[in-house]
């Protein structure tokens, strides 16, 4: 496995990069911005193809990486279900998995740093963005912060690891880089208290002044959706009450790009291909499957997603492939569903 940990000293964050293989593809944990550039250097030594990028939760404290690595790499982004972030590629949930080849992520909740707050169990190791630091914990008193369930992400979620689970946090300020869950059980100041009423206390009375970025960072980091103007001034970009009207059309091929585990959680539509969108380059190559569908029947392809990240990348892609018959739904099946569109079972 490719495993390297990344830190930006000006906010104190640590990025996390992960593939199982050179040549493969891979995934980065809360990238900053400003080092977007040694990101790609190091994708390309490695000789990697980042696939997904992952924020923890909202950042308040740096610019997110999510935005320029897609732009530049076109990767899928991921945040939490109740990200404040305008758009995402991909949310998950409690439960979930993040996957790319060869490394799986369970996904946890761990609110209280923020609503938002998650973190990722990848077998002897846990990214645990803010929510558990080393010999510390994520401050509580702002973003809709909360000690009190907090206090239930780390000791009834996170401290019920193996004590041997590696903690790799997504900041740190004294130097140490790597902790476990055994030492912070014995070791963490905020973590010897006797119930959630002492750790609320505690937290509580902190009287931490706000990071500096703040200002700045949760206004950028809420909104690094791509810019979609020139798709639908070309006429790519289909409503979802047109797209609705679409359906069984002859003339129209419907491309899920979502994954199997999302087609399974909320659905698709009726006749829909999958094709999945890490695969999306290999599918409009000559011989690809996209490509060959569409020159055998002459109909236009259709993609959607998620959130319409995704579908939009791939109208763009297509272009690029010399494909010039193709659409995507705007917002995806979110926004599908929020007008009445009919879903099947995946």
């Amino acid at each position: 496995m490719i495993f390297r940990q990344l830190f930006d000293s000006v906010s104190g964050t640590y990025s996390y990069l992960i593939a199982s293989r050179s040549g493969g593809e891979a995934m980065i944990l809360d990238p900053v911005l400003e080092k977007a550039d040694r990101y790609c250097q190091l994708l390309r030594e490695l000789d990697l193809k980042l696939v997904k990028a992952v924020d923890t939760h909202l950042h308040a404290d740096h610019v997110t990486g999510l935005g320029e690595l897609r732009d530049r790499t076109h990767c899928i982004t991921i945040m939490g279900d109740q990200s404040k972030a305008d758009v995402v590629s991909m949310r998950v949930a409690d439960g979930d998995k993040v996957t790319i080849e060869g490394i799986s992520l369970d996904v946890m909740y761990t609110p209280g740093h923020t609503d938002d707050s998650y973190s990722f169990l990848m077998g002897d190791r846990v990214f645990t963005g803010d929510t558990l630091l080393i010999r510390g914990t994520g401050r509580t008193d702002f973003q809709n912060g909360s000690a009190r369930e907090q206090y239930d992400s780390i000791f009834n979620r996170l401290l019920k690891l193996p004590e041997e689970t590696l903690v790799y946090p997504a900041h740190d300020y004294k130097g140490d880089t790597v902790s476990t869950i055994g030492e912070e059980k014995r070791y963490n100041p905020r973590l010897q208290v006797r119930s959630a009423d002492e750790y609320v206390e505690l937290m509580n009375n902190l009287k931490l002044p706000n990071p500096k970025m703040m200002d700045v960072a949760v206004p950028a980091n809420m909104h690094v959706g791509w810019h979609q103007e020139d798709l639908a001034k070309e006429g790519r970009v289909l409503s979802p009450r047109e797209a609705i009207e679409t359906l069984g059309r002859p003339d129209i091929l419907l491309v899920d790009l979502r994954e199997s585990g999302e087609r399974a959680k909320h659905g698709t539509l009726a006749g829909a291909l999958h094709a999945p969108y890490p695969s999306i380059e290999e599918s409009l190559k000559p011989g690809g499957m996209l490509r060959e569908v569409a020159a055998a029947t002459g109909r236009r392809i259709v993609f959607f997603c998620a959130f319409g990240e995704r579908s939009a990348m791939a109208v763009c892609a297509a272009k690029q492939a010399g494909l010039l018959n193709t659409a995507h739904i705007a917002g995806g099946m979110d926004a599908w569903k929020k007008a009445g569109g009919p879903v099947m079972a995946a």
